[in-house]
């Protein structure tokens, strides 16, 4: 019986791996599918992953958003002709005149040394009606907030990647004119009248310049000469294809109206040095009906104050109070008798000054004005 016990033994020892093998398969089936549902994830969290950054990588590099932010951060970096490069941006006479602009508009701002500070950068919004993208641009141009709507729109594709041209030349055109100078400066660039008008050296003193710049952009606008000077304007060139007209009226310098103050002092002295009643060229005389003993002595006892006004694009001398003197002997033409004559002779000075192309002044001193 002890043997036939133990003969039964084995027998249900070698049952107990028959279960084990029929309950392992699904568990391995379980955790396959656990391991699948993982790989799963990571997959979809992978491409979701690949997906941002290759929007993000689309929005920063080949957006038309990122078109115009590398077009304003070369303008704040000063690389004018890498902006003036990039497609849409030049334009020709045609262009300009048929936006209603100067044909003739001088390109002599678009250049790094002619640029302002350019910060604060963003852009703000991006839309797209009728297949052109208008960006909206926020930033600070010197010490002026402004904002700037570009237009652009697709110009092919490299790859995979777009690219992007601007529908609208971002430049605009400031129409300036400056009385008073011949010479002005922009941000510090001087500027002559007569190298950039299409007239050259026979340009209109008084005839506005038109001047293409970009935008966005601030052109401080100065006269600061030995002749004249001004605190100056600021424009800001904000709107793409837009004139902007700028006057600006120079102010006569100290220095300049010492000078002139001079050279009239000096004209009325060699008149004084005529010995006639009626000097030549000069604002005074002194008429009488008989004759002279011998030729007359004149002197100037009170200069005129001098002072200068503007005159569309040159100066003039406004009326100013001046007093000679004459010493004479006259001889009466009714009974011989002879009169010693020693008077005060009032009299107005007033005077026209033109600045000539070396940039000296011609000053024409005379009497007063007609009425």
């Amino acid at each position: 019986m002890s043997q036939g016990a133990v003969g039964t033994v084995p027998s249900r020892a070698a049952a107990t791996p028959v279960s084990s093998e029929t309950v392992q398969p699904p568990r391995r089936r379980g955790r396959l599918a656990s391991d699948l549902t993982i790989l799963a994830v990571v997959g979809v969290l992978l491409i979701a992953a690949l997906g941002a950054g290759a929007a993000a990588l689309y929005r920063e590099f080949y957006s038309a958003s990122a078109f115009v932010e590398r077009y304003v951060g070369m303008l704040a970096d000063g690389q004018a002709a890498n902006a003036l490069a990039l497609p849409g941006v030049s334009v020709d006479s045609a262009e300009l005149e048929s936006a209603g602009m100067p044909s003739t508009a001088s390109d002599a701002l678009l250049r790094q040394v002619a640029l302002a500070p350019l910060s604060d950068i963003k852009v703000v919004s991006e839309r797209v009606d009728d297949g052109v993208t208008h960006v909206t641009v926020a930033y600070k141009a010197g010490s002026y907030p402004g904002t700037t709507t570009f237009a652009v729109e697709p110009n092919g594709m490299v790859g995979v990647a777009p690219t992007w041209r601007f529908a609208k030349s971002p430049l605009a055109v400031v129409d300036l004119t400056v009385l008073g100078s011949m010479t002005f400066d922009v941000n510090g660039f001087q500027i002559d009248k007569r190298q950039v008008s299409p007239d050259g050296v026979d340009a209109d003193p008084a005839a506005a310049v038109p001047l293409l710049v970009f935008s966005p952009g601030v052109y401080s606008v100065t006269v600061d000469s030995l002749l004249a000077s001004t605190q100056g304007v600021a424009v800001l060139s904000d709107s793409p294809l837009t004139t902007v007209p700028v006057s600006l009226q120079a102010l006569p310098t100290e220095q300049f109206v010492s000078v002139v103050t001079e050279r009239v002092e000096g004209f009325l002295n060699e008149c004084a040095t005529q010995e006639v009643l009626q000097p030549t060229a000069c604002p005074f005389g002194f008429p009488v009906q008989d004759r002279i003993v011998s030729p007359p002595t004149w002197s100037i006892i009170s200069q005129p104050a001098i002072s200068i006004v503007p005159d569309g694009a040159a100066w003039r001398i406004p009326a100013a109070d001046a007093v000679a003197h004459i010493e004479v002997e006259i001889r009466s033409l009714f009974d011989g008798s002879v009169r010693q004559v020693s008077e005060d002779v009032p009299f107005i000075v007033t005077g026209k000054i033109a600045v000539l192309p070396d940039g000296t002044a011609s000053i024409t001193v005379s009497g007063p004005e007609p009425d």
